[in-house]
């Protein structure tokens, strides 16, 4: 197989030669970042390169692992709050709203939400991928069912003739002609997932799984549809009103895309805590921030996070040592300047693109 290329001399991720396995099909290639995104280094690099190497799951089943050197990176580790996870919840009234116009649900950034075969929603972030949550394709054991042959709805208008042959299933099923939905899922094969090491062993690695539960789904085509830009999540005091939003396929809206928005109650460096309304199916929703813009005159949003679900979260503690407070939360996931390293190289496979800084 031969060496890997020599890394640039600047921070960032790159590959390591693998020890190979019997059912594992490998390459080798190395990219770097451009420091700018790095704000500080770590002490202990082996222990984040452990952490952030992760396995590619085909179509066929056939499954590759990279693992990753890091050559300077932010502070990672453990998160300051533990978790676990229960079903998502919806606080008091709810505050989600359906989104049923077609005029509206085509358009960026509605049209960016998509949803998984198993059940979960998840955001385009380019012409052939998807960002969603790791759990919904590994339960941290294994994959779950449905995950080998993924495939992603995208919604889309019918046409006049399928329309009318709605129309007629409709009225032969006693329904009228106006409740006939004109609004449907076109679904795509994924080619293959990238799932972190960190989700998939976070047992082994002494780390908290719900910092690392995200996950790329990689398309066999390209679609045509506008996706969310990702960026570095930044401190949610730089937000306006600390608001985040998302959008996605709550299961007890079937087939209804549904968008919330709310303000962030915590947060660490690797989540957000909040209580935007959700409940199953809504797992994988890419979060975004809206943030004006004076150069286009116009807001601009920015894709941060991933909507995990509804925990349990410890607070930290206080100074004296008395013990933190247990509340429940939706998590956000945030997409912090080693994430987006990571997916960097999941998107792109370009040493160029990475070293220059993308996001």
């Amino acid at each position: 197989m031969g060496d890997s290329p020599t890394a640039p001399s600047c921070s960032g991720l790159r590959h390591r030669p693998p020890t190979i396995y019997m059912y594992y099909k490998r390459s080798s290639v190395s990219v770097c970042l451009h420091p700018s995104i790095h704000p500080s280094t770590i002490s202990k690099l082996s222990e984040v390169s452990d952490i952030y190497g992760y396995e590619t799951m085909y179509a066929n089943g056939a499954r590759t692992w990279t693992e990753v050197q890091v050559d300077s990176a932010e502070t990672t580790g453990k998160s300051k709050h533990s978790s676990r996870r229960y079903r998502r919840q919806v606080y008091g009234s709810d505050g989600r709203f359906s989104i049923t116009d077609e005029v509206f649900v085509l358009r960026h950034p509605f049209a960016a939400a998509v949803k998984l075969s198993t059940g979960c929603s998840g955001v385009l972030v380019s012409e052939k991928h998807v960002l969603t949550a790791a759990h919904c394709l590994h339960d941290g054991r294994d994959y779950v069912h449905g995950a080998k042959g993924l495939r992603v709805g995208f919604l889309h208008l019918k046409r006049a003739r399928q329309r009318s042959r709605s129309l007629v299933k409709s009225r032969r099923r006693g329904r009228s002609w106006s409740d006939a939905p004109e609004l449907s899922f076109r679904w795509s094969r994924a080619r293959r997932t990238m799932l972190p090491k960190g989700w998939m062993h976070a047992n082994e690695n002494g780390t908290t799984a719900v910092d690392f539960d995200y996950a790329v789904v990689e398309l066999r085509r390209p679609h045509k549809q506008q996706y969310l830009e990702l960026s570095v999540s930044p401190s949610t005091e730089s937000f306006p009103g600390k608001r985040i939003h998302f959008s996605g396929f709550d299961d007890d809206r079937d087939g209804t895309l549904v968008y919330r928005f709310c303000t962030v109650t915590e947060e660490s460096t690797e989540l957000m805590l909040q209580r935007c309304d959700a409940r199953p199916g809504a797992s994988g929703s890419g979060v975004y921030m809206r943030r004006w813009d004076p150069s286009q005159g116009q807001w601009s949003r920015r894709l941060i996070g991933v909507f995990s679900g509804h925990r349990l979260v410890e607070l930290e503690g206080t100074e004296d040592g008395d013990p933190g407070e247990t509340k429940d939360f939706n998590v956000a996931v945030r997409i912090t300047p080693l994430k987006l390293a990571q997916i960097c190289l999941w998107l792109e496979e370009s040493q160029v693109k990475c070293t220059q800084g993308w996001q």
